[in-house]
């Protein structure tokens, strides 16, 4: 699971890091005499499955594995984050929800401008609120924040599960 994770986080800053290069380059190569309007640089490029696929299940995982109570009849076994390297690795998921969520009403990928676009908003400050909680190291804030990005998910796929 740990290699799984660290895959997942290079797999996710490579692909930050090829579209800043590719925004980069794009800027440079325009003349400095007629700046780009910023509407350019937010040109959609991901699908709304890419970005489910690459960037919101992946990432919410990360979130929604990182706390746990397990009760069994050997006892109880609490689950948490201990380095600061499992910190970050949820932290660093959560940043990512929160920017999926604004990546979700940019362009045309938003169906429509009331349910869509809330949930894509109840999902950012959902996966704000977790990120906070992670980088304040805080399990419970973590534990709490997954109902709520639990509801955003799940109340947007109820209404546009065919949209992916």
């Amino acid at each position: 699971m740990q290699s799984r994770q660290a895959l997942f986080l290079v797999s996710a800053l490579l692909f930050v890091c090829s579209v800043g290069f590719v925004v980069l380059s794009a800027r440079s190569s325009r003349s400095s005499a007629a700046p780009a309007p910023v509407t350019d640089a937010l040109a959609p490029v991901a699908s709304v499955r890419h970005i489910m696929r690459g960037i919101v299940d992946p990432a919410a995982t990360v979130v929604f594995d990182a706390v746990s109570t397990t009760i069994t009849a050997a006892g109880t076994e609490e689950k948490a984050p201990r380095t600061a390297e499992e910190w970050d690795a949820v932290a660093n998921s959560a940043a990512a929800l929160a920017e999926a969520g604004n990546l979700l009403v940019i362009g045309t990928r938003a169906v429509d401008h009331q349910d869509w676009a809330r949930w894509s908003r109840d999902l950012s400050a959902a996966a704000t609120i977790a990120l906070k909680a992670a980088e304040a190291r805080d399990a419970a804030g973590v534990f709490a924040s997954g109902e709520a990005i639990y509801n955003a998910c799940d109340g947007c796929h109820r209404k546009y599960e065919r949209t992916e």
